[in-house]
């Protein structure tokens, strides 16, 4: 790898961890830089490589967050554990699903995610602490830490926008806090699947740890801001990334046509 495509790669990690850290789907922008930078590389070992990056970006952010405002352990921390093995047997089970047979449930799911949003302009703007009652804190808990870890593990764009949605929707989060909260848990999505690709072979170890400080770099900026413009920032930036990911989506499966 040259140093030029090594410097943009470096570039992209950071970006992608100010994008992580404020409402998740860096891997948006630090993915395709892996793979333009090193064109030979595998995706598994591009997808491995990505999660040892951005393990310590989303642990640099959730200690960020975790100093700086509250996060409700009694939601997190059990999804967090839930999320390691999930995401781990989503991993696992990575190769064996094409991307053909996602692609489309995807981008419908994200088309609706942007209409809830559209058309619900408070939501996340302001806490509703009314609605986290039990039966919704064990949903936010099973959604987050067995359907969205697993589906980090699978398939992952957008994984973090998913996560801060679910805790904004099922348990009255603001999105600053929402996006803590969302933190935590994709740090330990991040550690199942890591671990799997790195039991398997596939980490590119050494230009992983490069990535993973600059995206810890840009993960501290993207939590402060986050932190100091509030929830209505994080909302534009949701938005902004739920756009392109639907926009990214749907170019590969209209490539794949």
């Amino acid at each position: 790898m040259d140093a030029v495509s090594l410097s943009t790669l470096l570039a992209a990690a950071a970006m992608a961890g100010w994008v992580d850290a404020v409402v998740g789907g860096g891997g948006l922008l630090l993915l395709p830089a892996l793979l333009v930078a090193a064109p030979g590389l595998p995706v598994a070992t591009a997808l491995g490589t990505n999660k040892l990056a951005a393990i310590f970006g989303t642990a640099t952010a959730a200690a960020t967050y975790a100093r700086r405002t509250k996060v409700d352990w009694r939601v997190v921390a059990p999804a967090a554990g839930l999320a390691v093995l999930s995401a781990g047997v989503g991993a696992a089970l990575a190769g064996a699903v094409p991307a053909s047979a996602y692609r489309p449930v995807v981008l419908v799911v994200l088309v609706a995610v942007a209409v809830f949003v559209l058309l619900r302009p408070r939501l996340g703007v302001v806490a509703v602490p009314q609605r986290r009652t039990p039966v919704r804190v064990a949903a936010a808990i099973a959604v987050a830490g067995v359907g969205i870890a697993l589906y980090d593990g699978l398939i992952g764009p957008g994984t973090g926008t998913f996560l801060v949605l679910a805790f904004t929707a099922l348990v009255g989060a603001d999105f600053v806090h929402g996006s803590a909260m969302a933190k935590v848990v994709n740090a330990g999505t991040n550690l199942g699947a890591l671990v799997v690709f790195g039991v398997t072979g596939h980490v590119w170890w050494l230009l992983g740890a490069g990535m993973a400080v600059c995206n810890i770099a840009g993960a501290v900026l993207g939590a402060r801001m986050a932190l100091r413009r509030g929830s209505g920032f994080v909302r534009v930036v949701l938005l902004v990334v739920v756009v392109a990911l639907v926009a990214k989506l749907g170019h590969d499966q209209w490539v794949a046509r």
